[in-house]
């Protein structure tokens, strides 16, 4: 039996702990940084958004970066009234580090009161947010471009757009968001998926464990989203935490977030984090957390709450 490793104190905390995996060619560490909650304070992706002080969302960033941190996601769609990610990333770290793989998505649309619109579905729509990507980010290229989507409808058209500006040198690799096993299926007859963003964590969407596995079996990363805040999503966390997760932090004198992501990453190699805060001590705590492990007593423990939610 495998035992329990507690987050030190005398070693430097780095992204690098967490291990590595590859997406495509671009090799990154599994604890990464997502940016929907740096434009706002607050909930994220609202039009009333209360914006969050720029030079402190710079130096979430900057110090993410200085804790190993080389796999960051965000998205045009990512901003407040006042902050946009991508604008605070360019800003923060361009000239960029030629290890960092910055990740975006498309597909959702908002005005610029922040409302929602409907999802791009041309060509010329998705051009339009990779271009729009591209200009605010400073880059030649996307790294990753994952394609959101909403519903069950067919996703050819829009991933082979994709996969046509692929071509053309605008993205290097593309990956799915809030997919099925089926979209999966229907974009890998079009071009290659190196990632797979989906809800997922404790109690959430147990149903989808085998899908998880099944990317790892395909060398595709799986990516989850809201793996700290489960069913708070946008808001954040909404519920207290059960006795399980609070029995585990406190034998490992760590938060419950932190357990959360620690689960999160044993459940494959091939499983990436990107929790998302605007705040210096939370991030820190955020990338500790990747080099917290679990011992199978505790994984039992966590995988019967899991699971528990099939049921609920």
């Amino acid at each position: 039996m495998t035992s329990a490793t507690s987050v030190s104190t005398s070693q430097p905390i780095s992204a690098a702990a967490s291990g590595h995996w590859t997406l495509g060619d671009l090799p990154v560490n599994r604890i990464g940084f997502g940016t929907m909650r740096l434009p706002q304070t607050g909930e994220a992706l609202v039009a009333d958004a209360v914006p969050r002080d720029r030079d402190a969302a710079m130096a979430v960033l900057r110090k993410a970066v200085e804790l190993g941190v080389n796999h960051i996601d965000t998205a045009a769609f990512y901003f407040s009234p006042l902050r946009s990610a991508n604008e605070l990333i360019n800003s923060a770290l361009a000239p960029y580090a030629d290890d960092l793989v910055i990740t975006t998505k498309v597909g959702p649309a908002r005005d610029r009161a922040g409302e929602w619109a409907d999802h791009a579905r041309t060509l010329s729509e998705l051009r339009g947010q990779v271009e729009e990507n591209l200009r605010q980010l400073g880059r030649d290229h996307l790294d990753v471009v994952n394609l959101r989507i909403s519903g069950t409808e067919s996703i050819a058209e829009r991933f082979g757009a994709l996969a046509e500006l692929r071509e053309a040198g605008l993205i290097r690799h593309l990956g799915l968001s809030n997919i099925t096993p089926a979209h999966l299926a229907e974009a890998l007859a079009i071009a290659p998926v190196v990632c797979v963003q989906n809800q997922y964590g404790i109690g959430v969407r147990p149903e989808d464990d085998a899908f998880v596995r099944e990317c790892g079996e395909q060398g595709i990363a799986f990516v989850p989203f809201f793996s700290i805040a489960a069913a708070g999503g946008e808001r954040g966390v909404t519920a207290s935490e059960p006795a399980e997760v609070l029995a585990v932090a406190r034998a490992h004198g760590v938060s419950p977030a932190q357990v959360r992501l620690a689960w999160t990453l044993h459940r494959g190699p091939h499983v990436l984090a990107i929790p998302g805060t605007g705040d210096l001590g939370h991030l820190t705590a955020n990338v500790a957390a990747g080099q917290l492990r679990l011992s199978e007593d505790e994984l039992e423990l966590l995988e019967g709450l899991h699971r528990s939610a099939v049921t609920d």
